[in-house]
């Protein structure tokens, strides 16, 4: 066993068998109609949950939740953004003159904010809903659950301050945030869990980065331990967030990478925002004393694709 994982707090470890018995117990296949299927959770998200979210707003203050396009090269960035100038206003002999820039980005990892699309994990071949994976995507991109079907969405955003809960300025990579965890934020800081709501995950991540450097999160971070998926469930959440990628790593699951992935897109049609920058959300919510907002989302419309870098916004 590695240093890090005698060091992590991420149990309890189930087997691989376990896990899959706990993903048949919670997958939600069968709660959608043929019709409503592909957009998995986000059907909690109804035009009376929109309009009920600004409520929320109170100030019109907003907070880009995005990390910044990063095109450095790091032990969480492997394959880093592209941007360059593709024209500039010396070689244009025309009025006006334009300059213009180009940007690429291979964004599935960890330097990235992005939302991952329910086709972008199978789990024992199967996508949300059971739909074959090796069927549905190709290399042309995928036919099912796509992130242009997903499209955009707003509704009420509650923020889990997990290093907070624990007075703490982050958790420690390979700390996992349990079901009581979340039921005992939800006390001390006023606020309950409901249908289509967003939830975002604090714990630190990039607080701690700016404190310590780099580290590769891929298999050392804090985030969710699985048994927190079934109060999800319960509440109808609508998207999971965090700072990180929301899965504790090391995994707790024997032979599973990503418990939380595997559970909340093939399992429940959970969307997932990977990599929110989070710091000045906590500082605001904890300033204000109020753990709620309107949040919106809006991927790019990329047909067949499998997620998209995203710009969330958290309106007080």
């Amino acid at each position: 066993m590695s240093s890090q994982n005698a060091n992590s707090n991420n149990g309890p470890h189930i087997s691989f068998k376990e896990f899959e018995a706990l993903f048949n117990e919670l997958k939600t296949w069968d709660q959608y109609t043929p019709e409503t299927l592909e957009r998995g959770a986000l059907n909690y998200i109804t035009p009376s949950v929109t309009s009920a979210s600004a409520r929320e707003v109170k100030t019109g203050e907003m907070i880009t939740l995005a990390l910044a396009w990063n095109t450095v090269p790091g032990l969480d960035n492997q394959k880093p953004a592209l941007h360059y100038m593709s024209e500039m206003t010396d070689v244009d002999d025309m009025e006006p003159k334009c300059n213009m820039d180009f940007i690429g980005v291979d964004f599935h990892g960890k330097a990235v904010t992005h939302m991952d699309a329910m086709t972008h994990i199978s789990y024992l071949g199967k996508l949300f809903g059971g739909k074959d994976s090796k069927i549905e995507v190709t290399s042309q991109g995928s036919n099912w659950s796509t992130i242009d079907k997903l499209g955009p969405f707003v509704t009420r955003g509650v923020l889990l301050d997990a290093a907070l809960m624990r007075e703490v300025a982050w958790l420690e990579p390979g700390t996992a945030i349990h079901k009581e965890d979340v039921l005992a934020m939800e006390e001390k800081f006023g606020f309950k869990i409901g249908e289509g709501d967003c939830i975002l995950l604090h714990a630190g991540h990039h607080r701690r980065q700016k404190g310590h450097g780099m580290w590769d999160p891929s298999d050392f971070s804090a985030g969710f331990h699985f048994d927190v998926m079934e109060l999800f469930k319960e509440r109808k959440v609508s998207v999971i967030g965090a700072d990180g990628d929301s899965d504790v790593r090391p995994s707790p699951v024997e032979g599973t990478h990503s418990p939380i992935h595997a559970l909340a897109l093939p399992g429940m049609g959970i969307p997932l925002l990977d990599n929110v920058y989070l710091e000045k959300l906590a500082d605001h919510c904890a300033k204000a004393k109020r753990w709620t907002f309107q949040i919106t989302v809006a991927p790019l419309n990329v047909p067949g694709g499998t997620g998209s870098p995203v710009n969330p916004v958290a309106i007080f």
